[in-house]
């Protein structure tokens, strides 16, 4: 992991009144535990707290995404803050992706990928409300989400299941790694009206956050 010259990742995911996003870091090894506080150190909009310490987000480095990791994402997510989960793993499925997703993690990243900019980026992001995830594995998902054919699966529990324009444009940029700003200035919206465009897709069908939106309407053969 890099470990300074961090980039600004952007003032409009600091909390709206300037205070610093507290984080913890949580690694099975204390050298990737340390280069990853260092790394989120250099980003002003970040306190980072030792793990047990009331945090905003917690960032797990693990090896692979294992029964015992997804635990961990659960019992971290059921805590009485309920901070958010970003999920940095040496390699990542898809498959793995909408596990981490289902079990609560906002945020995902390859190690080899967590660069300080990309890692105090997808923090800040999960703190406001946003989910990261590799835009290649999002294109997995796409294609998994398609039959063979080209046509949607049949898939158990989906049917009825709509999306309406709007709202296939907001989640495709959604699996296209952008964020609620960038939506808003590719479709020429309010970034009001994209949040509320993710909020009620993701209330109707009952999801987690925008993530676990794009993973399901994939699935569901929406996009």
């Amino acid at each position: 992991m890099e470990i300074c010259t961090l980039e600004r990742p952007g003032p409009f995911l600091a909390d709206p009144l300037g205070v610093p996003r507290r984080v913890s870091v949580v690694a099975l090894d204390p050298l990737l535990e340390a280069g990853a506080t260092s790394a989120l150190r250099c980003c002003p909009e970040v306190a980072v707290v030792v793990p047990g310490e009331q945090a905003d987000v917690t960032v797990l480095i693990v090896d692979r995404v294992t029964d015992e990791v997804l635990d961990a994402i659960r019992r971290t997510r059921a805590a009485v803050h309920r901070p958010d989960v970003v999920l940095v793993a040496t390699d990542l499925a898809a498959s793995e992706v909408l596990h981490a997703i289902a079990a609560g993690a906002r945020g995902l990243l390859r190690r080899h990928e967590a660069s300080a900019t990309s890692l105090a980026h997808t923090v800040l992001a999960a703190a406001g409300g946003d989910c990261t995830v590799p835009p290649d594995l999002l294109a997995d998902l796409l294609e998994q989400g398609i039959g063979e054919s080209g046509a949607a699966p049949n898939r158990p529990g989906l049917a009825g299941a709509v999306l309406n324009e709007r709202e296939r444009a907001v989640l495709r940029l959604v699996a296209d790694g952008c964020d609620t700003h960038e939506i808003a200035r590719e479709l020429c919206y309010s970034t009001r009206t994209v949040t509320s465009v993710l909020h009620d897709v993701t209330h109707r069908f009952r999801l987690r956050n925008r993530a676990h939106a794009v993973a399901y309407a994939l699935r569901a053969g929406l996009l």
